[in-house]
């Protein structure tokens, strides 16, 4: 009877072993990259899809400021009335082969007189009619960003100037609104101040690829008259801390010493931003001459004419 030798080797155990060992360093090296650097990669995405949204509501801003002063000129600007379109980049897409959450936005033009206005007293006349009038409506273009990574913002053109705001902090006025200030007999304020009037349909869009308002000139009037001592100029806003901090920087010259000449009040109760002249003999009486321009705007594609 024959008898058989094993003989037992051990390489075939060795290189499931290797192959189980690669498995598992090829596993943490993927495991570190998306727990460490996919987060700070995709943070730093969300920034600058934050930064493009600011230079989009600067040109945005800019756009709408030349169809005012081209609509508010004296002579026939037939320009003027040319729609003009502005893109608005909502959120930003996931990475490729990677775990990760898009960025998410939404945009909407914002008109509710009752809530946010701007509220003078006198009452000013407008200059064609003489009709009186004390309560102009603060429209705004809103956009908020829901962000996965980086701090959730939001981008307000109101009055004419650019807002931030975040969860955290008061909000700024990136860009100020359209306000002059002389300073003569009286302290002389000339305010352009933009009316944005939405479509019924295209008032508002959500999503995270681009979109585009569209926005023309329709119209403005002008009205103007003397604030003396015990009339104001009220801003009632949402965003109280950025007016308040917008306004000192134009007018906080004749706010403080030597130039005392009207008081700029943050009021609690309705919150609002008060401008009010300073009693004699060291306030002056404030001429404000206000344009609002009717500007009608659409969001999203379908235009309607």
């Amino acid at each position: 009877m024959r008898h058989r030798k094993f003989i037992k080797e051990k390489f075939a155990v060795a290189g499931v072993i290797e192959a189980l060992l690669l498995v598992a360093l090829v596993a943490i090296i993927l495991s570190t990259i998306q727990l460490v650097y996919i987060p700070q990669v995709m943070n730093e995405r969300e920034a600058d899809h934050m930064e493009d949204v600011s230079n989009q509501f600067s040109y945005l801003k800019s756009v709408i400021d030349t169809q005012s002063l081209l609509g508010s000129m004296e002579t026939d600007v037939p320009l003027a009335y040319v729609p003009m379109t502005s893109p608005i980049t909502l959120g930003s897409r996931e990475l490729p082969y990677f775990v990760t959450a898009r960025a998410f936005g939404e945009l909407s033009i914002i008109n509710d007189e009752e809530l946010y206005n701007i509220t003078v007293f006198p009452e000013l006349l407008e200059e064609t009619s003489g009709d009186p009038k004390g309560i102009f409506p603060l429209t705004s273009i809103k956009y908020v960003a829901y962000n996965s990574y980086f701090v959730d913002q939001t981008y307000v053109l109101e009055g004419g100037g650019i807002i931030l705001d975040q969860p955290t902090g008061e909000p700024v006025m990136r860009v100020n609104p359209s306000i002059s200030v002389e300073d003569g007999t009286k302290i002389n304020i000339r305010f352009y101040l933009p009316k944005i009037i939405g479509t019924r349909g295209k008032n508002s869009t959500s999503g995270y690829g681009n979109c585009y308002i569209r926005t023309n000139y329709s119209m403005h009037e002008t009205y103007s008259g003397d604030i003396p001592d015990g009339g104001y100029i009220k801003i009632y806003t949402d965003y109280l801390n950025a007016w308040n901090e917008s306004l000192y920087s134009i007018l906080g010259k004749y706010v403080e010493p030597p130039y005392e000449y009207i008081n700029i009040t943050l009021l609690q109760s309705p919150p609002c931003v008060e401008i009010r002249p300073r009693p004699a003999p060291t306030g002056k009486v404030i001429n404000l001459e206000l344009t609002v321009i009717d500007i009608k705007a659409q969001i999203s594609p379908g235009w309607i004419v």
